[in-house]
């Protein structure tokens, strides 16, 4: 009996979804009928029939296919209507990532996650966490007379940053750090004055901005992470240098949210002790 009742409810669904996706998708029941070989009759029994029988295969998938939908949910298998290739395009998105300072698309991810807990791994130091002087200095040879506008962007941003709800925790590994201090690597020829400017602006931030602003520094001998930015559940964009990837799909936000977690987890230095490092940092150089 219960059997006969699941058939039938089950047939009901497919009648109401293929009815919906009919409309949805501008045809009329002649122009579905030919684009899956069948007869307009057959269409018709398809969208009225109060029977408990649900078609074969055959047609279900190629009703789905002309209608731009998945069979699974014309068949109330799935809730999502969408295609398995529709699914993954929107799962995993490709777009340029500019060499500025600025991306307007990411500025558009931050807003959409407001409110939700922000995960970021940034390629070096954070830039809305930057002087002017040391923006300037990175910045300026690539961005020309675009330099000033997009540093006062920057500031937008970090005034955003203060004034959004979303708690930020940020992962670096503390060779980023003492690299820095040095002048080596990547800030090899950044003067000593900015670079102590700078480590006095980011322990100013970080005691400030806690516990909303929270800086972890993992030792990169035992761990590793590919700069990466975790939105709340709902994306995570890798950062490939030329290009971002951002994902959508549960199960991998979920994963690299737990990756990122562990980079907090195993940090050798915590947000609380981030401070006392700079101070550190800072007296070495003056």
């Amino acid at each position: 009996m219960i059997e006969i009742i699941d058939k039938r409810l089950r047939a009901a669904q497919f009648r109401l979804r293929l009815n919906r996706a009919l409309a949805d998708s501008g045809l009329s029941q002649s122009a579905l009928a030919r684009a899956i070989g069948v007869d307009r009759s057959t269409i018709s029994q398809l969208l009225t029939d109060e029977g408990a029988r649900l078609p074969n295969a055959h047609v279900v998938g190629a009703c789905a296919a002309a209608l731009g939908v998945s069979a699974d949910w014309l068949l109330s298998l799935s809730e999502r209507p969408e295609n398995a290739a529709d699914l993954v395009a929107a799962s995993l998105t490709m777009s340029a990532a500019p060499r500025a300072l600025v991306d307007e698309r990411i500025f558009g991810w931050h807003q959409e996650a407001e409110g939700y807990k922000i995960r970021h791994v940034p390629a070096a130091l954070p830039d809305m966490l930057k002087t002017r002087a040391l923006l300037e200095w990175e910045y300026a040879p690539h961005l020309g007379r675009t330099a000033d506008q997009a540093i006062g962007a920057s500031q937008d941003r970090l005034d955003w940053m203060r004034r959004s709800p979303s708690d930020y925790e940020i992962a670096m590994p503390i060779y980023e750090l003492d690299s820095f201090a040095k002048g080596t690597g990547y800030y090899e020829g950044l003067p000593r004055d900015i670079r102590e400017e700078q480590l006095s602006h980011f322990e100013h931030l970080s005691t400030q901005l806690y516990p909303r602003l929270r800086i972890y520094l993992f030792d990169a001998k035992r761990l590793y992470s590919a700069p990466l930015t975790v939105f709340g559940p709902l994306l995570c964009v890798l950062y490939a240098g030329s290009h971002y990837l951002a994902f959508r799909d549960k199960e991998r936000v979920a994963t690299l949210t737990t990756h990122f977690d562990n980079l907090v987890r195993e940090a050798d230095i915590t947000a609380r002790q981030v401070p006392d490092r700079l101070r550190d940092l800072r007296a070495a150089i003056s």
